[in-house]
């Protein structure tokens, strides 16, 4: 069979990314911290770009006589020029309303024609967008200064500051500062004595010396090798090292946790009464001494869309603030106009500009879009709390606004929601349902609210065990499982009946 060359038409269709794309989806899953981060980040990397705020403080700075220019706009007021329709940042919300714009969409013009966009028309109007309004939320909503200022100390700080007061000799503070490095977050020694003393260059037995002088300092309990040492340590350092209080916890430990008294009483030949004394001690002790002490810095959470309530209506509204209010530099656009040599340049670095713009927007409007769409889903959860969730999932809110399931996905992963209820992550109103014998499916998250009544209603002495919940909740017409309730009350952390149980 002879080979031949020869021309062929074939259709097909295929989905093309394009890099604005990309840039979106890429956006629209960032967490807002991550999202900042990103921004500034480019904004060290793209010279066009500027953040209101601070080139408003930088004029300030410079030119004091001068009223500073407006700092409210933001990334709606850059992209106006471009041909799209604003949508308002506010907007009441009503059981009746049911939006259907499109997505996240490509840039289908083509190549040429972004590159011969009239980039002179834009930059002359876009300053003179008017500025979008940006909610700020009011001051009882923020943590407090004292929260902001302190930071907090960690245990090996803690413990060196009482190793310098402390009479330690020169070859002992050595070993104790081995020590204390190798301790855990929760205060225990996590390396082999024999290790830290090859390493110092002592012996094992000195190093044993100094480890007791390391865990006389606070936290008591602190530099032990296991939870018995730790709370033997605990009960020399109170005094309570009598034959009791030592032979539970050298012994039944395991036992205590189980709440089996008799048991305990039985070996150790006391009187149950006197057990339980004992065990009142053991279980003052804390088994994580060094958990008080933590460097981390706590993490506070900015939501990315307020639901206000006002009247019998909702507002729903995008968080702008803390997020860089984009520009276009000044000097830039007037190197441009001017017809610099550097403007093929200076027009590359004015789209992936115009891009971030457009993304970020894009990716406000889409957060708002799903928030206002679970409002009409969970309109009951806003107004009467967890008890009247919804079971709900994401192809519910895909088809309400017509997105896909994945877009949803990215849109409610790492964002949440302020409400009067609380703050809440948009995942959080996504639950499968539990059937009910009379009336609608129940959330997930309803039943586990039920269940934690229940438990928080029931006698100590005699706490409820699993299949008692099921049955009470059969009460309420809620058909579920005994190992359905297990599962729920190990994610609500709480311990089992046995565990519950209080005998003093």
């Amino acid at each position: 069979m002879a080979l031949e060359l020869k021309q062929s038409l074939r259709l097909s269709q295929q989905l093309v990314m394009t890099p604005q794309l990309q840039q979106a989806i890429k956006l629209l899953q960032l967490s807002r911290t991550e999202l900042v981060d990103m921004v500034r980040e480019e904004l060290l990397e793209n010279p066009v770009l500027e953040d209101t705020v601070d080139s408003a403080a930088e004029q300030q700075r410079t030119t004091p006589g001068e009223s500073a220019p407006l700092v409210e706009a933001n990334a709606h007021s850059e992209v106006e020029r471009i041909g799209e329709t604003e949508t308002p940042v506010m907007q009441p919300m009503s059981a009746e309303r049911n939006d259907t714009t499109a997505e996240v969409k490509a840039d289908t013009r083509s190549g040429e024609a972004v590159a011969d966009f009239d980039w002179e028309s834009y930059l002359e109007n876009q300053s003179a967008a008017p500025p979008m309004p940006s909610y700020r939320p009011n001051n009882e909503d923020l943590p407090s200064l004292e929260a902001t200022l302190t930071r907090g100390t960690s245990l090996f700080d803690h413990l060196e500051w009482q190793l310098k007061l402390s009479r330690f000799a020169d070859e002992e503070e050595g070993v104790a500062l081995l020590i204390i490095g190798n301790l855990t977050p929760d205060g225990y020694l996590d390396a082999p004595l024999d290790e830290i003393a090859e390493e110092a260059g002592v012996t094992v037995e000195f190093a044993e010396a100094v480890l007791r002088k390391v865990q006389d300092l606070d936290p008591p309990g602190v530099a032990a090798r296991d939870l018995q040492e730790c709370l033997l340590i605990q009960a020399r350092h109170v005094q309570a090292d009598d034959d009791v209080v030592i032979g539970i916890i050298t012994k039944h430990l395991p036992t205590l946790e189980k709440k089996n008294y008799a048991l305990i009483a039985k070996d150790l030949n006391q009187p149950v009464e006197e057990i339980y004394e004992a065990a009142k001690v053991v279980m003052g002790f804390d088994p994580k001494p060094g958990r008080s002490y933590t460097a981390e810095e706590p993490t506070y959470i900015t939501p990315d869309v307020y639901i206000h309530k006002v009247g019998d209506k909702f507002f729903v509204v995008a968080n702008d603030d803390g997020l860089p209010k984009l520009k276009i530099s000044e000097f830039y656009r007037t190197a441009f106009s001017q017809g610099n040599k550097a403007k093929e340049y200076v027009q590359e670095r004015l789209r992936s500009a115009q891009w971030l713009i457009r993304s970020i927007q894009q990716r406000q409007r889409t957060i708002v879009r799903v928030t206002e769409s679970i409002l009409r889903f969970q309109r009951d959860f806003f107004d009467k709390g967890a008890a009247y969730l919804k079971p709900l999932i994401l192809r519910d809110v895909a088809e309400d606004i017509g997105m896909h399931e994945s877009t949803v996905s990215r849109v409610t992963t790492n964002k949440y929601v302020h409400t009067p209820q609380g703050i809440f992550e948009l995942k959080y109103f996504f639950n499968s349902g539990i059937s009910r014998t009379n009336g609608d499916d129940l959330a997930s998250e309803a039943v586990k609210l039920k269940i934690k009544q229940i438990i928080s209603g029931e006698d100590p002495k005699h706490p409820h065990s699993d299949q008692k919940i099921v049955e009470l909740l059969g009460d309420q017409n809620i058909e579920i499982a005994r190992r359905t309730v297990a599962k729920y009350r190990e994610q609500l952390r709480i311990l089992s009946s046995s565990k519950r149980r209080q005998v003093f």
